[in-house]
């Protein structure tokens, strides 16, 4: 009972760890991401959560410190409650 008990908890961390990998990789692209995105902006943490928000919805962030929105149609779509684009 007990060999059966450990080889199920083993199977069970190895399906759990496969299945937070793609999300922890997501984190690190965004992170990477909007750490470049976001290199000149005059309001540091501002710009890294904003753009964090959209990269985690969009999956993309355009490339450069400025423009080429182009390049992500969802990023450059958001917009706040006030109708102003949301991402950096």
């Amino acid at each position: 009972m007990k060999l059966f008990s450990a080889a199920l908890l083993l199977c069970s961390l190895l399906l759990s760890s496969s299945f937070l990998e793609p999300v922890l990789a997501n984190s690190s692209f965004c992170a990477k991401k909007c750490s470049t995105r976001c290199a000149n902006a005059g309001i540091q943490d501002r710009c890294l959560k904003y753009c964090g928000i959209c990269c985690e919805q969009c999956k993309c962030v355009p490339s450069g410190t400025y423009g080429n929105k182009h390049e992500c149609p969802c990023y450059r779509d958001k917009k706040n409650s006030k109708g102003k684009p949301k991402c950096p």
